[in-house]
């Protein structure tokens, strides 16, 4: 009976945030029209139908399947050329595959949002030795912080820019670092700055957590190449593997020729008959995207009425899917992410304990008992074992499913007493 009056103040709490929320979820699911339109016009100007969904074997030579699928994304992303591949083993990979593609001995290479993702230190050589990183291969690296408020720093770019640079990374989503992400106005506006003094230079957007969040994409504000995983917003919660490049169509070839081979390139590999999936994820990718909006809302004001600071804050504009919460003790992160563990689908019966991650310097703990291994499209947090003990929450199919997670978790809470919660709500 105590545990049910527990459970019900819990569930009281959420449920109140939420109806505060009304006009918020209200907008954001007007939003997915606008989205859902351009894919289905997608479908309809490539003239999409059922013998498309069948893949072929071996080289993938002239597999209609695969290249209805490229022009209908680059149609969505509103790219010259698309390139979906689920030969690509991550988000990483295709980054990867763009940055080896494009960059040659002697180019510079410049970052504009600070340091990359971690998994991205060691393609570039920023950690590990001897693994064929840029820098390995002698492209030259630099970056440039963001300033104390997390922002781009648009007077050092022009700063930077006086040294010829073959490409602008631009790294949409915050990482594992405590900023703002980037809204598609910021982008457009450091594409804008940098091909205004360098037209020549490559403006690159790892756009991975970003896609359909907003209206339109980075390709339409001016950057030259994108790319991103299927595993998160674009495959629906339902790819079960690949990533994808899209940008200006030379770029995306010259990806593809790292990927596979030079003279190969877009040409080649097969889908393994997952055609289907691999269009009705995009389809769904935007309803889905929409509930994990909403979910990091109803996180976000949760957290933020219990007295955690958060980002981005409650009814800010939010640019990709990533709910950042500020725990500051390693034993209230771990009730959470065993909480939301013990309410995933898949492995509810795992306690999440730290451990290395490849890619990772720090040691992670991650709540995620997905159907997709690794999705953070559909409900998962993670965290860096290292103070302040910043939770990084991402996804949710659904609502539904972040609420009972939620709810879980602040229930253990209070009675670990790090939180009180009203009980008569």
């Amino acid at each position: 009976m105590k545990n049910d009056m527990l459970n019900n103040s819990a569930k009281n709490f959420v449920d109140n945030i939420e109806n505060k929320l009304y006009f918020s979820i209200k907008e954001k699911t007007n939003n997915i029209t606008i989205k859902l339109e351009k894919i289905l016009n997608a479908f309809s100007e490539s003239r999409l139908n059922v013998h498309h969904f069948t893949s072929v074997t071996g080289y993938g030579h002239g597999d209609l399947g695969r290249e209805i699928i490229d022009k209908i994304f680059a149609h969505v992303l509103e790219a010259e050329k698309a390139a979906v591949r689920l030969q690509f083993v991550s988000g990483t990979h295709a980054i990867a595959a763009s940055l080896f593609g494009v960059l040659r001995p002697g180019d510079n290479l410049l970052s504009v949002t600070g340091r990359p993702y971690e998994s991205l230190e060691e393609v570039i050589g920023l950690r590990g030795n001897g693994q064929g990183s840029l820098i390995d291969f002698g492209v030259n690296y630099d970056e440039i912080s963001l300033d104390t408020d997390g922002n781009i720093d648009f007077t050092a770019i022009e700063r930077a820019l006086r040294i010829p640079r073959k490409l602008i990374f631009i790294q949409r989503s915050c990482g594992y670092t405590w900023r703002p992400s980037l809204s598609i106005k910021t982008i457009k506006e450091i594409c804008y700055l940098c091909h205004k003094i360098q037209p020549n230079c490559i403006c690159f957007v790892d756009n991975c957590y970003g896609e359909f969040v907003e209206n339109n994409e980075p390709i339409k504000v001016g950057a030259d190449l994108i790319a991103g995983s299927l595993i998160k917003n674009l495959g629906g919660t339902i790819v079960p593997t690949g990533g994808y490049v899209a940008g200006k169509a030379y770029l995306v070839d010259k990806a593809c020729c790292r990927l596979t081979a030079p003279g190969i390139g877009s040409e080649g590999g097969i889908t393994f008959d997952l055609n289907r999936i691999i269009l009705q994820g995009l389809f769904l990718a935007p309803q889905m995207v929409t509930e994990a909006l909403i979910g990091a809302e109803i996180i976000a004001s949760t957290f933020n009425d219990l007295g955690f600071k958060v980002l981005p804050t409650p009814g800010s504009p939010r640019n990709d899917l990533i709910q950042v919460v500020r725990i500051g003790d390693p034993k209230i992160l771990h009730i959470i992410c065993k909480s939301f563990q013990e309410k995933s689908p898949v492995a509810s019966f795992l306690d999440p304990i730290p451990a290395p991650m490849p890619g990772y310097e720090n040691n992670l703990v991650m709540a995620g008992g997905t159907f997709i291994d690794g999705s953070t499209s559909e409900f998962s947090a993670d965290a860096p074992m290292k103070p302040p003990y910043d939770l990084f929450i991402q996804g949710g199919s659904h609502r539904s499913h972040v609420k009972i997670a939620l709810i879980h978790a602040l229930s253990n809470l209070f009675k670990a007493g790090f939180i009180k919660l009203p009980q008569n709500e």
